[in-house]
């Protein structure tokens, strides 16, 4: 097959089960965007390169497949570089393909050299992997390596280098390889260690399943749902996986956001952790929740990365491999001989729900400007089932967290980063995996909604079912109550005057959405109502 190499690089992605390109489309990528199109794919044009990142990011955890973005030498990959680092931080499997001018601009004395960065030195501290093609016949070896690197052990970005003096290059191509033929594409752990395990779930009383991020981004939700049925116990969600399975509502409960889930950990003398780190949120396994009772409590970690095993806190049984192929092990191990809820657990089912009634019980009402916990109760109450759920912002997502009265299913949010204004490219990367056929719902904050409201016009122009649920309160929240202790109450640029007259259901009609301005609490839930259901982007 004598191809290009910018067509090449699209079929071996293709060859991945990869359809999808995030990118906006100068000269040097222009050509594999048009072969990517006429092969069928989505490819989508941000208006920033930092938000294509986002995109490529979301698209990878709704699909469980590397998300793939593009940016042109010097400027593109500058402004990639955000998203490059929150996708570190978030071990999202995301490639990265940068312009380059041609070889022969790096070995050069001369200075002043235009839109020229040494962009691999940059980014190969927080890459898992960085290369440069510099001649054609590297590119299936170079790509291959990509895709093995993010799709083994610990996830995380790549980034490869394309310069102008090679993509146009045409080769005369093997076949291509499919991706069992030079890669691990099923991790299951190890006989005598699911066999230990099993023997700490037969004896264990009050079992828990710590589940984090990896559930989702694996698509693994109904195995590991499957897992908590056999077992009977309760699902505890890390803060980067507020979401449940399908049928396991009454059974999760928000690790140290819930009393049910602070009574789970603390009494537990069995923890399965899947698909998460054992980090600061969840206080490394050792502190706060688990102190009680860390003496009696056995652990059992799924994980990828054998490094990691033993480091925050001692375990017991390490199941090394990939949580896809484990949890069905165990499954299968337990599935003749399943246990029976303890009286502890149906306990704390209770005492979620009355602390969810007790909550929404206490939230204000009838207030002007309207309670952000209102605002909340009343922006998640009339959303359905199938919704994708986006966050972003400060205040806005911690009182999210606490009285959302929708539990989503898929929630996209860089929870490790931090980072303001992943929001709505999330929302659109989210919302291509699923070919549109599922609405997606962000809610945020105003100023964070600022970061990216250029890609208004991009959800407009792929007519994606977007209701963006923007809380106003003219400040940056978060920064407003620490200026105000610290520095006393005249702090103009955090209380954010600048915000007083913007109106962004006025900006959303400028770029092609739909757009509704809402003041009063009883208003709120059905303008999100009558948004979801007419399908078009609304603000």
């Amino acid at each position: 097959m004598s191809v290009p190499v910018y067509e090449r690089i699209v079929h071996l992605l293709e060859a991945e089960g990869v359809n999808t390109l995030f990118g906006i489309p100068d000269p040097g990528f222009i050509h594999m965007a048009m072969v990517a199109e006429q092969r069928g794919w989505n490819v989508v044009a941000p208006h920033h390169e930092q938000a294509g990142g986002f995109m490529a990011d979301a698209w990878s955890r709704m699909t469980g497949k590397p998300g793939v973005c593009f940016g042109t030498q010097g400027p593109g990959i500058s402004n990639l570089a955000a998203a490059m680092i929150v996708a570190a931080k978030e071990n999202s499997p995301t490639i990265f393909f940068g312009g380059q001018r041609s070889r022969t601009a790096y070995q050069r004395a001369r200075r002043g050299r235009i839109q020229f960065i040494d962009q691999v030195a940059n980014f190969k501290s927080s890459m898992k992997y960085t290369a440069i093609v510099e001649e054609p016949d590297q590119v299936d070896e170079i790509v291959r390596e990509a895709i093995r690197q993010v799709t083994s052990g610990k996830p995380g970005p790549v980034y490869i280098e394309l310069p102008l003096s090679v993509i146009h290059e045409t080769y005369n191509w093997p076949p291509i390889t499919p991706p069992e033929k030079y890669r691990l594409v099923h991790q299951a752990a190890s006989a005598p260690m699911v066999d230990k395990a099993v023997e700490l779930i037969r004896a264990a009383k009050n079992p828990v399943l710590l589940v984090g991020q990896g559930m989702f981004t694996s698509r693994s939700h109904k195995i590991v749902g499957e897992l908590a049925q056999l077992m009977d116990c309760p699902i505890l969600q890390t803060s980067g996986c507020g979401m449940t399975i399908e049928g396991m509502e009454d059974r999760t409960f928000a690790y140290g956001f819930s009393p049910a889930g602070r009574a789970a950990a603390s009494e537990s003398d069995l923890c399965i952790a899947i698909g998460t780190e054992l980090g600061e949120p969840t206080h490394m396994g050792i502190g706060r929740h688990w102190e009680q009772n860390d003496a009696n409590r056995n652990w059992i970690y799924i994980e990828r990365d054998s490094m990691a095993m033993g480091v925050n806190r001692p375990i017991d049984v390490p199941l090394v491999g990939d949580l896809r192929d484990i949890v069905p092990q165990l499954n299968d191990a337990i599935r003749a001989t399943p246990r029976s809820a303890s009286p502890e657990f149906e306990s704390w089912k209770v005492m979620q729900k009355e602390f969810k009634a007790k909550l929404l019980s206490e939230v204000p009402t009838g207030g002007s400007p309207v309670h952000p916990a209102r605002f909340i109760v009343e922006a998640t109450k009339n959303i359905p089932e199938n919704a994708i759920y986006a966050a972003d912002g400060g205040s806005v997502t911690i009182f999210g967290w606490t009285y959302s009265q929708f539990q989503p299913r898929d929630l996209v949010w860089n929870q490790n980063t931090g980072h303001l204004g992943t929001g709505l490219p999330y929302a659109i990367g989210a919302a291509i995996a699923t070919e549109g056929k599922r609405p997606v719902v962000l809610v945020t904050g105003d100023s964070s909604f600022m970061f990216h409201i250029a890609e208004l016009e991009t959800a407009a122009r792929k007519n994606l079912p977007i209701v963006t649920i923007v809380g106003c309160d003219y400040a940056w929240g978060l920064e407003v109550g620490c200026w105000k202790k610290q520095v006393g109450p005249d702090s103009p640029e955090t209380e954010a005057h600048w915000g007083k007259g913007v109106r962004f259901d006025q900006i959303a009609k400028g770029f092609g959405a739909e757009g509704v301005y809402v003041e009063r609490e009883e208003d709120i839930g059905p303008a999100v109502e009558r948004a979801i259901a007419s399908g078009k982007p609304t603000v």
